[in-house]
């Protein structure tokens, strides 16, 4: 089985001070002072970036290539602070969204990719979701783009 790893840089193209990982690390501060790329070496992992310790912050999610500059994953800012790692899930996926809290109003139920939830969920909001199974990357805009936001099974009240 291959090990999964990932590389920060501090500059740009793969450049100056980096640090190499195959862990979850919860504050990053130690090793450098800032991310501008980054090299993901892994099959079957995602890896999940965070812009603050303690996995808070504005999220990035990665998987296997290179990203020679931090506006490449769709950064704001070159900070990467902490990280996690999640398997591949294969099988099923499934989750339920709603527009409102605590899993009120309206229901849909996805089971696969949606490029744009409003499309099918006609709603510009969702309020709380249920994610039954799988990992689920919600993005603030249409077409995968903008904001990442990243969901592992249970409910999002």
């Amino acid at each position: 089985m291959a090990i999964s790893k990932i590389i920060f840089y501090e500059d740009r193209n793969f450049q100056g001070r980096h640090y190499e990982c195959s862990s979850d690390c919860a504050d990053l501060s130690p090793y450098f002072s800032c991310c501008n790329s980054t090299c993901v070496e892994s099959d079957c992992d995602w890896w999940v970036l965070y812009e603050k310790p303690n996995y808070m912050g504005y999220q990035y999610v990665l998987t296997r290539g290179e990203y020679p500059d931090h506006q490449r994953w769709m950064g704001f800012k070159n900070n990467i602070w902490s990280y996690q790692t999640y398997p591949y899930i294969r099988g099923s996926y499934r989750m339920r969204i709603y527009e409102r809290p605590d899993f009120g109003g309206q229901m849909m139920e996805f089971i696969d990719d949606c490029p744009s939830v409003y499309d099918h969920f006609h709603y510009h909001d969702i309020h709380s979701c249920h994610v039954v199974d799988g990992y689920w990357i919600f993005y603030k805009h249409p077409n995968y783009r903008g904001q990442q936001y990243f969901t592992r099974p249970g409910e999002y009240r």
